[in-house]
């Protein structure tokens, strides 16, 4: 299980446990699963995907932002698409 932490200008966004995470990097779009390796990117406008562990999706559109990911903790800084 990963933990998912995506924070915006205005607000905590999520804060919890998924399975999985889709981010639009700025190379391209790439998957973060469990024992990802470490990684710091910058994300691009697109959509933020996080499967729920009882398997539901969720999408979250954004203008742009970061990710990290270290010791299966997922942190994202982003700005929201409204």
């Amino acid at each position: 299980m990963l933990k998912l932490k995506i924070v915006s200008p205005e607000r905590i966004e999520y804060n919890g446990e998924v399975v999985s995470v889709l981010v639009p990097g700025t190379q391209g779009q790439f998957e973060i699963l469990v024992d990802h390796a470490p990684i710091i990117s910058t994300l691009e406008k697109g959509v933020v995907e996080y499967a729920l562990p009882k398997g539901d999706k969720v999408q979250l559109p954004i203008l742009g932002g970061f990710v990290e990911v270290q010791q299966n903790v997922v942190s994202l800084c982003i700005e929201v698409n409204e």
